[in-house]
């Protein structure tokens, strides 16, 4: 697997502050360490790439795999939903420069229930000139 030196999510590199919790042959997963977010997790490809633009074909084979994964691995607590998302770029929210999805496992009841992705979409944004 090709690493990027310095990259926390390069498993090469042993940064990882934890210990991946599932891993399928180009993926694995890592459990959120964010106490505001204790049931989530994030799917990140073992090869080095930046964006999931550059993800390869074996790798997009592989990704249902570590997605059926991830959602049985967070099947316990019966999720009423899930919100999945890649934060692409600096300005698309991304600081960590290696591909990862974000998975969010949903409940009725909870303060945010209902908002999702589209939220960012509706709020008036900037628009590059024509």
């Amino acid at each position: 697997m090709s690493t990027e030196p310095g990259c926390r999510f390069c498993l090469g590199n042993q940064l990882l502050v934890d210990t991946p919790i599932l891993q399928t042959e180009h993926f694995y997963m890592l459990g959120s360490i964010d106490p505001m977010v204790p049931i989530a997790g994030m799917l990140i490809p073992k090869r080095h790439s930046e964006t999931p633009f550059e993800l390869e074909t074996q790798e997009w084979a592989d990704f249902g795999n570590a997605l059926t994964a991830a959602r049985a691995h967070f099947a316990d607590p019966k999720p009423d939903g899930y919100t999945l998302g890649w934060n692409v770029g600096a300005v698309g929210g991304q600081h960590v420069f290696h591909a990862h999805l974000h998975i969010i496992p949903r409940f009725a009841g909870e303060p945010n229930e209902g908002v999702g992705l589209r939220r960012i979409m509706r709020t008036p944004t900037w628009r590059p000139e024509d």
